[in-house]
């Protein structure tokens, strides 16, 4: 289909992070836009509208009527979708969002995609940021929301796209990594685990699917990798594009050094040049080298790039500060792999050495429901002082030999000397944790989803102990 005014677009799944953005997108690129959902609710729901998008509660056949010129189908939609099951009968024409974004956006652009297990919201966040304020006017999809734009999307005004890629499916008719529809001119790979399990079976399939994506940079293009991460190198020696290694290894062309912590931020060297990020953790020091790296690349003058970086406001949901009620600090995490929950605890811990630290922790990743990491979580978590597990998430959906084993993980903790509780729920988890905190206690809450509402939760009930309202 044509990139015409005037053709309709239905979303199918439409309130998604990425997919609500993308329509909003197309609707302001001449298309009649329109789309369904399960769960239709601010503030996408607010934000569609505004954006002149027509929603429809749940999904129906009827939906489709007027017919669509294209159907996109999100990745969390499936077969047994009325609407599915409708374009498949009547043989609409239908694309993943992927697939969308590609045709209608990246085709004639020049694209930067940021790739790993850890990292990619940031330092993709970070790489459009130092491209906007070095005058480039790029287009972003971030699968979060940075402070500096105060969106998750946008089309731009020139030439080049920032693009967080993701090694997930792309669709239930497109098992193919999301990224492999990016058209990269230059890929950064930040590091390589095994996660998602639903998809992979093991490490090795996720590098089959990074070496895909490595073989479609242009020989003109550029690979940036972590040089720290043996898994990340491994999938760039056959590279058919210049590889550039970035770290604190010996070994890394462009090496980190000179590292700095303080309560504000880090401070380190890179290129020659001293920089400043306004964020803590080795992890976040290795996102900016990345971002700066690459900007580097095309040009970005290292005084612009220190600038940027200084000004970062970070994304929400990563280490986002909730709220701060009778001395007691709420921190907001996405964290949900063992690294990432273990890099943000040293984070904490290096800068409130003195304070408690509270980590809660809700297994709702399609990996984190499994046992997958029964071994490795209590490890990761014991970083913190006190740990409260809740129920695992969608649990009828996983058979008992596959599930994790929260109330095992808590004994594991235990046994390493941790205070930790087995709660079900998020307003169970409050009621034991509230009486416990203190004055300087940092209270992290580690969940890719919304955790029962926990943090307003939390809020409260802060609010009644040590205000009295």
């Amino acid at each position: 289909m044509s990139a015409s005014r005037g053709k309709t677009v239905h979303f199918v799944g439409v309130c998604g992070t990425a997919m609500g953005n993308v329509a909003a997108m197309m609707a302001a690129s001449g298309f009649r836009v329109r789309g369904s959902d399960r769960s239709v609710y601010p503030p996408m729901s607010t934000f569609l509208q505004d954006e002149g998008i027509r929603l429809l509660e749940g999904y129906a056949a009827e939906h489709l009527d007027p017919e669509p010129d294209l159907c996109v189908i999100g990745n969390a939609v499936s077969r047994g979708n009325p609407e599915v099951e409708e374009i498949l009968n009547r043989k609409l024409y239908y694309q993943s969002l992927a697939e969308s974004l590609k045709e209608h956006f990246l085709r004639k652009t020049h694209n930067l995609v940021v790739t790993g297990t850890h990292g990619k919201t940031t330092t993709t966040s970070l790489l459009a940021w130092i491209l906007d304020r070095a005058g480039m006017n790029p287009g972003f999809l971030v699968g979060g929301l940075p402070a500096n734009f105060g969106r998750g999307c946008r089309q731009g005004g020139g030439r080049y796209w920032v693009l967080e890629g993701d090694e997930y499916d792309t669709a239930f008719f497109d098992k193919r990594s999301k990224f492999l529809h990016y058209c990269p001119e230059l890929v950064v790979i930040n590091n390589i685990e095994f996660d998602h399990a639903d998809i992979f079976a093991n490490l090795g399939e996720i590098q089959t699917s990074f070496r895909r994506l490595v073989a479609l940079v242009p020989s003109q293009g550029m690979v940036l990798v972590n040089a720290d991460d043996p898994n990340a190198v491994a999938v760039t020696r056959s590279a058919p594009a210049p590889i550039t290694e970035v770290g604190f290894s010996q070994n890394a062309a462009v090496r980190i050094q000179k590292v700095h912590s303080s309560r504000e931020g880090v401070r380190f060297e890179l290129l020659g040049q001293e920089l400043f990020l306004p964020m803590h953790g080795e992890f976040n020091v290795r996102n900016a080298a990345m971002a700066a790296t690459a900007a580097h690349f095309y040009q970005v003058p290292l005084d612009t790039v220190a600038e940027a970086l200084a000004g970062f406001k970070g994304v929400r949901r990563r280490q986002e500060v909730r709220a701060q009620i009778g001395g007691v600090t709420v921190i907001d995490d996405f964290g949900h792999h063992p690294t990432a929950i273990r890099e943000t605890l040293k984070s904490f811990r290096a800068r409130h050495p003195e304070a408690r630290l509270w980590a809660l922790f809700e297994p709702r990743s399609n990996t984190t429901r499994r046992k997958v990491f029964q071994e490795t979580l209590p490890q990761a978590l014991a970083l913190a002082d006190g740990v409260l597990v809740a129920r695992v998430d969608r649990l009828e959906e996983l058979p008992p030999s596959e599930r994790l084993d929260p109330e095992r993980l808590v004994a594991d903790i235990g046994a390493a000397g941790r205070r930790a509780f087995y709660e079900p729920d998020a307003a169970a988890i409050v009621a034991r944790l509230t009486p416990l905190l203190g004055a300087g206690d940092v209270v992290i809450v580690f969940s890719n989803g919304g955790f029962g509402g926990i943090h307003k939760k939390l809020e409260e009930a802060l609010r009644a102990r040590f205000i009295g309202t």
